[in-house]
Parts: C-alpha cells; structure tokens; sequence
C-alpha cells in the first residue's frame, strides 16, 4: 500500500487539509498545537489507533512504499502536531513525551547558549563570525543561568560604548589580525567582568564559516569595503587561530568553523581536543554524514535544527527527493540522531533558526532528550524569550527533580 493509499483509505488528507484551513481562518496564536487539537478531535471519527508497525518498521523506516514528495515544512508541522498530541493523550507533560520516546527516564535541563553579538553576512558590523555566544555553566540551575546570562547581555547592551573606549580607545573601529573576532572576545569578557561573573561563564562562536570560504580560502574582511589583503586565511591559518583563542579565552565551543565539506581541517582542529567542534552545516543532521563524522573523529557535537525547514524531507525518503535544506524533517528523526551522537559520546546542541516561531517545540526537545545545550538566541524578542521561559517553567514544574546539565554540559547521558 502507498502512502498516498493509506492516507485516501483513513481520509487522512482531507481531515489535515481541513486542519491546516481552520489555523489559518482562526488566525491561531500557536498552529501547531491548533492542528494538533483539531487532529485529537478528528480522529474518533476517522481512525482511532495507528499501531506504529503498520507505518514504520523496527529501526524506524517506512513500511509502506513512499511514493510522495511531501513538503518539509507541511511534514514537521504535522509531526511535532502528532508529537503534542501524543503527550495530550497520555495526559503528560511534552517533555515527558519525548523523553519517552527517547527511551530516557530522567531530563536534564540544558546550558543555554545565549548570543551576545551577532555578526556574520547578516550583520551591518564587520565581525566575520556569524555569533559570539555566552554559556552559564557555572549556574546552579535554569533559573539563575539566565539571570546571569540576561545580565551580561544587558551590561554589554548598556555599557558597550564605554568598554569599547576603554579597551581600544577611538582607533576601535580598526580590524586586528584575527579579523575582528579577539576584539569581539574582549568585549563580552569585559561585560562579563562588569556583571561579576568572571570564571561561571564560558565562550562559544558560531563561525559559520562557508559563509565568507572563497576557493578554500576564508576571508575575515569580507564584510570591509577597504581590505587590508591581511585577512585571507587558509584553513590551517584559521585551525591557528582557532588555538589562539582558546588558549587566550575560556573558549569552550566552536561552531561550523570551516566549509560545509572542508572534513579534513574540521579533523584537525577536533584532533586538538581544543574544545568543542561542533558540526552544523558539515552535518546537516543526517546521519550518514554523522556516521562518517563518529568514524573520521570530524567533530564531537550536533547542532540539532528541527525547526523552520526550507525544503529538508525525512532522510528516509531522499532516495526519491533531492532535498533543498540542510536539517531533519520529522521529530522521530530528530531523536534518531539525538540517539546517534549521544552513542558517539558526542555533545548535542538544540537550536533554533534565524526568523524562528514563537512555538517553544525546541525548548521541550532539549529537556525531554537531556541534550545538555540550547541554543535559543538573544533574551530578547518573541521568538527567543518563548523557548527560554517555558525552559522556566519546566523547571518549575520539575522542582527538586529537575537537573541543570551545569558543568556536563557536554556528557548529559541520563538513563
């Protein structure tokens, strides 16, 4: 039987067209969980059990023949409305859900990677890197990881002029060797200093690194109309920059920090055992490129994006696609690589994606899969402050039982 089948048989298609058409006649606040409820109250009618088998085989692939080119974002609306349905049926808590179906009986609330700077190709300043971002891990738990990391923000926000002329004086706006980024550093730290948390807050970048890789080269002034010609590293210039700083900042987590396809370096500088590597786009969460990545000792983190697809399908399915996008589709094959890297004893990042949702999915996926780290944003605006207090509610929900991954941030394995 063909999905297409399956779907006409249960009149599952129309009942998620009819779905889909009320969230947007109801201008819902939350479409995911309108269709979610609105799937909950169709099905009696149509169908009132699925038995997993009948979709999905033991190691999770399709059973039935997959015929269709579903949208990627049509398909992770629809799973995570299928996942808040579950928990809406067992009557627990959407953490608890995942959780379950991660196969773990304890959560861990996670380190947030807060960001303090944005640069990058999207940035009107001359920072190269895409973000500079700050890790509480010195925090006793969720609550005061964000007081510390909301006042480091604020003190840098408020006070980023006066530090500017204090740490460089008026020729600041000049690029140093390291293309901006040490000045960068120096500034959070300093911010960091001014908050009073010197020595409970930890580093990490983005790099994002494929976004300024010309010919295999990687040009740090690539934002500048005035280029020095000083700023055009090679890899191995940047895997020595890259030592620089973690020996000079308590750097503790890189990400992307050259081309998507540049394995060799990125197996160089995790050879180094610096800190962190973790892959975003070398990965694309998919687990063949994992696979590879564990084998080749490529990186040793995740960063695990199930959220705003533009045109990713479920790696089952590529053989008959060509996807356009670089993260998983489904939720189940967000726990399937969750699954993966920890195996790989591997550190996992949750993240959001530029132009998010105010949904806080994410935020329940962090503690259900004890990832360990989230990377939500700045706290500010909409759709980075709804992950980051429902975080807060969850561990208030959870009281004594709740966990904060704190200083194992990268090895949470809970069982």
């Amino acid at each position: 039987m063909s999905v297409q089948e399956y779907l006409e048989k249960h009149l599952l298609s129309r009942k998620i067209e009819e779905a889909v058409n009320a969230a947007v006649r109801a201008k819902a606040p939350d479409p995911v969980l309108f269709i979610a409820g609105h799937m909950r109250r169709a099905a009696p009618a149509v169908i009132t059990r699925v038995r997993a088998r009948q979709i999905l085989d033991g190691h999770g692939a399709p059973a039935v023949e997959a015929e269709l080119g579903v949208g990627a974002n049509a398909m992770l609306a629809v799973s995570i409305a299928a996942c808040k349905a579950g928990a809406a049926e067992k009557e627990v808590p959407l953490y608890k859900h995942i959780a379950n179906l991660v196969g773990k009986s304890a959560t861990t609330l996670p380190v947030p990677a807060i960001t303090v700077i944005n640069g990058g190709k999207h940035a009107g300043n001359g920072l190269p890197i895409q973000e500079i971002m700050i890790l509480p891990i010195g925090a006793k738990n969720f609550e005061e990881a964000m007081q510390m990391g909301s006042e480091t923000y604020h003190h840098l926000k408020i006070a980023r002029k006066d530090v500017i002329l204090e740490k460089y004086g008026s020729d600041s706006c000049n690029i140093g060797d390291h293309g901006g980024i040490s000045e960068g550093l120096d500034l959070v730290i300093a911010a960091i200093e001014r908050a009073g948390y010197n020595g409970r807050i930890k580093l990490a970048i983005d790099v994002a690194a494929t976004d300024f890789c010309t010919g295999k080269k990687y040009d740090l002034e690539f934002k500048s109309t005035k280029k020095s010609g000083q700023n055009f590293k090679t890899a191995d210039d940047m895997i020595e920059i890259y030592s620089q700083l973690c020996s000079e900042y308590p750097l503790v987590s890189i990400e992307q920090p050259f081309d998507k396809d540049d394995w060799e370096h990125s197996k160089k500088l995790t050879t180094l055992e610096l800190c962190q590597v973790a892959g975003d786009d070398l990965l694309m969460s998919d687990p063949e490129r994992i696979k590879r990545a564990v084998n080749e000792y490529t990186c040793n983190a995740l960063v695990l994006k199930a959220r705003a697809l533009r045109g990713c399908l479920d790696w089952h399915l590529r053989r008959r696609t060509t996807p356009k996008a670089n993260q998983v589709g489904t939720v189940t094959e967000a726990i399937e690589v969750v699954k993966q890297a920890k195996d790989a004893h591997w550190g996992v990042m949750v993240s959001h994606r530029s132009g998010d949702t105010e949904d806080s999915f994410i935020a329940d996926l962090a503690v259900g899969a004890s990832a360990g780290q989230i990377k939500a944003g700045a706290p500010c605006r909409g759709e980075c402050l709804t992950n980051y207090n429902q975080l807060l509610r969850i561990e208030g929900e959870l009281g004594s039982e709740g966990v904060y991954a704190g200083e194992n941030w990268r090895t949470v394995n809970t069982s």
